[in-house]
């Protein structure tokens, strides 16, 4: 019999939830994923990862430096607040994906180690510190994301836009990938504003397939996330669209390949595709560790549907060398057009 769930409880502003705080309200979610096969389950209680999973570390002081910078101009990054299994390699190689409107997010998806709660306000300052971060580790190439803001009333598409600004004042040669939340509650209104200062690649993530979304993206829908990439690349027909899905969750290898066709029936151009690697005890559970062979099928499949630029491998997330595969060059197992 299971253990009652514990009430909800009010979240104080700028009170940051994680762990099983974070998910303990998730309907579907498994409040505990130990496995009685030691073989499968390390100490903390997660799978195992296999051979074709690893994570190199490199031997330089290039991470701290980018870390004491970030702090300096009060920056967070994807890398850090996701747990990215690939933050040694992209810092030690000087490169990061910037995350702007706080490291707070008012979603609670299961896949995700990104704290949840009440944001704080918005810093004003902040993209002038993003533009002059980007300025000072010379990058030609930046991706900029950001949390769910559901509070605010246009997601913060606004912010966006002045991130953009702000970059290419100080950088004018640096192209800039967006990933953006999905503006559940503002799309049109968002859109609009971004239209204004549109990036060089606007990217969305969908996660997962329709059946897991209850458990893995909660308080998103597919159709809408879908459509938000249709409408800009019909207002904006230049500029590439991207999206980037997870394996490993439970999905069939059907239902990875109809969210393949169903992105290329809304003009997704580029695609990621990626194991999803379980951040603590706490969040979903891996379902099973999806070999290299079925990432080269994912790949040949995508190509097949008329993606432009398709990265598809185990280590394989949305900004991984996005700007590497923004020239078209080989991420890991990939496949380009």
């Amino acid at each position: 019999m299971s253990e009652p769930r514990t009430p909800r409880r009010k979240v104080a502003p700028g009170e940051k939830l994680r762990g099983a705080d974070k998910v303990r309200m998730i309907p579907v979610v498994n409040d505990a994923t130990e496995h009685t096969d030691d073989t499968r389950t390390s100490r903390n209680g997660i799978q195992r990862k296999p051979d074709w999973i690893r994570v190199r570390v490199p031997a330089n002081g290039e991470i701290q430096r980018i870390k004491k910078m970030l702090r300096k101009q009060k920056l967070h990054t994807v890398c850090e607040e996701a747990s990215c299994p690939n933050l040694p390699e992209c810092f030690g190689g000087g490169t990061a994906t910037f995350m702007i409107m706080g490291d707070i997010c008012t979603r609670r998806c299961s896949f995700c180690d990104v704290g949840f709660g009440r944001p704080n306000p918005l810093d004003p300052d902040e993209p002038k510190h993003l533009a002059e971060s980007v300025a000072d580790l010379a990058l030609k190439y930046v991706v900029v994301t950001s949390v769910d803001r559901d509070d605010l009333k246009d997601g913060g598409a606004n912010h966006f836009a002045d991130c953009i600004n702000e970059v290419r004042a100080l950088s004018p040669h640096t192209k800039i990938e967006v990933l953006v939340p999905d503006f559940k509650l503002c799309m049109d209104e968002a859109l609009k504003i971004l239209n204004t200062s549109p990036p060089d690649v606007f990217n969305h993530n969908i996660e997962t397939v329709p059946r897991l979304y209850k458990s893995i993206r909660p308080g998103a829908r597919l159709d809408h996330s879908l459509k938000l990439l249709k409408t800009f690349k019909a207002q904006n027909p230049d500029v590439p669209t991207k999206s980037g899905i997870m394996v490993g969750l439970g999905e069939t290898r059907e239902e990875v390949i109809d969210v393949l066709q169903q992105l290329r029936d809304h003009d997704v151009d580029r695609v990621t595709i990626g194991q999803y690697l379980q951040p603590s005890k706490h969040h979903a559970a891996v379902e099973r560790f999806v070999h290299p062979d079925e990432f080269r099928e994912y790949a040949r499949v995508a190509e097949q549907l008329g993606f432009t630029s398709i990265a598809s491998g185990p280590m394989v997330r949305s900004s991984y060398h996005a700007d590497l595969q923004h020239q078209g060059i080989d991420v890991g197992i990939t496949a380009e057009g």
